[in-house]
């Protein structure tokens, strides 16, 4: 669903006008007009569309695609991480920022892998908010200082290899095997007994050797090349 208010000035401004250009794909009513009303209220900013679902996003994006998109991940249908990477085929130059209440590796990791620019947490307070919008616009990574630790804190754990390979190593095809088998990221690392950002770690690793943005195109290259033989 499109805001009415929103989805009226959007035709009163221009392209190049330097007013920024905000979509949001959220499920929740209240947080969904909250948002619209707080980008359509502040100067500079207009809401290009606001809906609760990706499917709605897919069906309605191209009427008035955005400079920037705010996607929640848990929506009903399609999760926000698949739009991101879908919605970012046909409309890559928007940049795409998460706000959510979640905060854990595996859907931050996923986030970024799907292309979003930023991941923000929903008590982001609205001033935070649309300075964060801005920086996104402006080719920055706006980040929640939660979400920011746990970034810092998997580079430090982990340096990467000095040189890349273009195969995977036998422990990175079994760690894909477990997640072909249903495991999610915990799962699989209590199987193999190691902490979770060790999974997330060799996943990033993962979908970097075999040029995929998630873990269902990783298991489908992965049979269809035949590295689980």
């Amino acid at each position: 669903m499109v805001i009415g208010k929103a989805e009226s000035e959007a035709g009163a401004r221009h392209p190049g006008d330097g007013v920024l250009a905000v979509a949001i794909v959220e499920d929740r009513l209240q947080t969904r007009e909250g948002l619209a009303a707080l980008i359509t209220g502040t100067p500079g900013f207009r809401c290009a569309g606001a809906y609760r679902s990706v499917e709605d996003a897919l069906d309605r994006f191209s009427a008035d695609p955005p400079d920037v998109a705010l996607m929640d991940i848990h929506l009903p249908g399609m999760s926000g991480i698949e739009g991101i990477r879908l919605l970012k085929e046909g409309h890559p130059d928007t940049v795409f920022l998460v706000l959510s209440v979640y905060d854990d590796d595996e859907r931050i990791f996923e986030a970024l892998c799907a292309g979003a620019s930023g991941y923000l947490l929903k008590k982001t307070p609205p001033v935070r908010l649309l300075e964060a919008l801005r920086d996104a616009a402006a080719g920055g990574g706006p980040l929640s200082p939660e979400v920011a630790q746990r970034v810092i804190r998997l580079f430090r754990e982990f340096r990467p290899p000095e040189k890349s390979e273009t195969d995977l190593t036998p422990h990175e095809i079994r760690i894909l095997k477990l997640i072909s088998e249903g495991h999610d990221y915990p799962s699989a690392a209590a199987e193999l007994g190691v902490a979770p950002s060790t999974v997330i770690y060799h996943m990033r690793r993962i979908f970097s050797k075999l040029q995929v943005h998630s873990k269902s195109e990783a298991v489908a290259k992965a049979l269809r090349t035949g590295l689980f033989r």
